[in-house]
């Protein structure tokens, strides 16, 4: 099947049903799983196919997205879970399957002019739940997560601090509607989060107090502490800083240290170099 005809197939099944009654996130999922599956069998180089079909259903998803005017957040987790599970019928679902669903999903919403921080909420959401399906390491898929979704808005302009923001919490509410380890997937998604914004030159301060902030909220809406979600993304964030560089790590520290939203954090291990 030709990549245009897969996001037509896509966006004509998403249109009926963002039209109608259902269960818009299982209907995203069972139409971008079964798309993918049909578009990689018998594919010579899966890998390359895996970026131009997800690309082609995200394009497809969106697109219905634009024409109805509603679902952003619900389409775009149903179909990176369709994808993912798509994917993980043919091959391993590995960090570079990962990071380019989440780049296709972002170019995607650059595309339709959607808001980028809902979208990288929807994407991190879906994301994090397939990792129970596909058999994927939950703190190799949060990083990959975290580090595309910084590199993915850079591409296209976006607004960088509202997708880190926005990939935290559905990161936190991704792992909690599956029963992983929340604080696990907070850790790893800030420590990808920073590292995206090392590779793409982006503000380390700014980048971590929206991780921070994500995860606060995040927290709220399912009943976490919101001092230890803090905590676990300045962790993350700090693991990251440490591979960036000295200012980095001090960038981070001096967040934590002054707090988010009200919350402090404290950065496992660092408890007495705050004040440093």
């Amino acid at each position: 099947m030709s990549d245009k005809r897969v996001g037509d197939r896509v966006k004509t099944g998403l249109v009926g049903l963002l039209k109608g009654t259902g269960a818009i996130v299982e209907g995203a999922t069972d139409v971008a799983k079964d798309a993918t599956v049909t578009a990689l069998k018998g594919t010579g180089d899966v890998a390359a196919g895996v970026t131009s079909t997800a690309s082609q259903i995200v394009g497809g998803a969106l697109s219905a997205v634009d024409d109805v005017g509603t679902g952003l957040v619900r389409t775009t987790k149903g179909v990176v879970v369709g994808i993912l599970q798509g994917v993980g019928e043919i091959t391993t679902v590995t960090a570079g399957v990962i990071s380019d669903t989440v780049r296709a999903a972002l170019k995607g919403t650059g595309a339709i002019g959607a808001d980028v921080t809902k979208t990288a909420r929807g994407v991190a959401e879906g994301l994090i739940t397939a990792t129970r399906d596909t058999g994927t390491d939950l703190a190799e898929g949060a990083v990959a997560l975290g580090r595309a979704a910084i590199g993915g808005t850079k591409d296209i302009g976006g607004d960088i601090v509202g997708t880190a923001t926005g990939t935290m919490s559905g990161a936190v509410s991704g792992a909690s509607q599956v029963g992983a380890d929340v604080l696990k997937a907070v850790r790893s998604t800030a420590k990808g989060l920073v590292q995206g914004a090392g590779d793409v030159g982006a503000d380390i301060v700014e980048v971590t107090k929206g991780a921070i902030s994500g995860a606060v909220s995040g927290a709220k809406e399912i009943g976490l502490s919101l001092e230890d979600a803090a905590s676990a993304a300045a962790s993350g964030a700090f693991e990251a800083a440490e591979e960036i560089g000295e200012s980095a790590v001090h960038a981070v520290r001096d967040v934590a240290a002054s707090g988010v939203e009200g919350v402090k954090a404290v950065i496992a291990g660092q408890q007495d170099t705050a004040a440093d």
